[in-house]
């Protein structure tokens, strides 16, 4: 798919930094790659220093509009080799060359998964929230210390902070930075849960707002599903740990919401329990 320099102003409305943007959310919206003369225009556009200057509220828009598209990778592909994702979401630009494993898995590069499960995501219909979350969940780890990786030891720390500047910057919905905030924070803790560990699943249901947010609840175990299936071999395949949360969530469902908060812990772990046909379980956190 290829533009003129003509069409590239009149996609940004007169302002080339946006032209950008908007350049990039329509590739991604179409069937075929931007072509070398597309890309080379974008890099002139980028190497002028058009988004130095530029306004991300504005940019916001066409972030949006990219990321909803049916395949977000390509809007994130697109800006990276035309030089614009560093200088509009340098966290997530940091993430490419970067490994990680998980759950016994390959090593794999941050960045080339974040496209992986952004696109995921898409398969599944995903919100702008569950969407927005997987692109920033993990910007802690772009610069973890090399001799523990590919572990990335306190990057939730790490990451907190980033998060709320890259939301502060582009003034997303509050929806979008409490899911990111939310995924940061347990997506991984999620992929570790086991049926034998009851009470610390009754805990992870709370902190996960199971029982007072469904809503984000349910947003979130569409993240770390499509997190689970942009690994390789993982593609199109359930993902075994939400099915386990619904499990014990359902389990719940008769707890009195009056008793105290310790009978009501207590009564949702045994609940759990029997419902995971396992006597194993603790008040351990997650």
């Amino acid at each position: 798919m290829a533009f003129g320099p003509d069409s590239l102003f009149d996609y940004g409305q007169t302002d080339p930094g946006l032209a950008i943007l908007r350049m990039s959310a329509l590739l991604a919206e179409a069937e075929d790659d931007p072509d070398e003369e597309t890309l080379d225009l974008l890099f002139e556009q980028v190497e002028a220093g058009h988004l130095v200057d530029a306004d991300p509220a504005q940019m916001w828009p066409e972030l949006v509009r990219g990321l909803m598209s049916p395949a977000p990778s390509k809007l994130i592909k697109t800006l990276r080799d035309c030089g614009a994702l560093f200088e509009i979401l340098p966290e997530v630009a940091a993430l490419f060359g970067v490994p990680q494993i998980s759950d016994g898995e390959d090593e794999v590069d941050l960045g080339e998964h974040l496209m992986r499960s952004l696109d995921a995501a898409a398969k599944r219909g995903a919100s702008l929230p569950a969407r927005f979350a997987l692109l920033v969940m993990n910007v802690g780890k772009s610069d973890s210390p090399r001799e523990h990786l590919p572990v990335h030891y306190r990057h939730v720390e790490r990451g907190r902070p980033r998060i709320e500047e890259i939301c502060a910057r582009f003034r997303p919905p509050a929806e979008c930075k409490a899911l990111a905030l939310l995924a940061l924070a347990e997506c991984e803790r999620v992929h570790r849960v086991s049926k034998m560990r009851a009470g610390p699943v009754a805990l992870m249901l709370e902190r996960l707002g199971a029982f007072d947010a469904p809503e984000r609840f349910q947003e979130l175990m569409i993240v770390c599903a499509s997190d689970f299936c942009a690994h390789a071999g993982r593609e199109g395949k359930p993902y075994p740990k939400a099915a386990l949360l619904e499990i014990a969530l359902k389990a719940c469902a008769d707890i009195a919401e009056n008793d105290s908060p310790e009978a009501r812990q207590s009564a949702r772990a045994e609940a759990i329990a029997r419902a995971f046909r396992s006597e194993r379980w603790s008040n351990e956190v997650a």
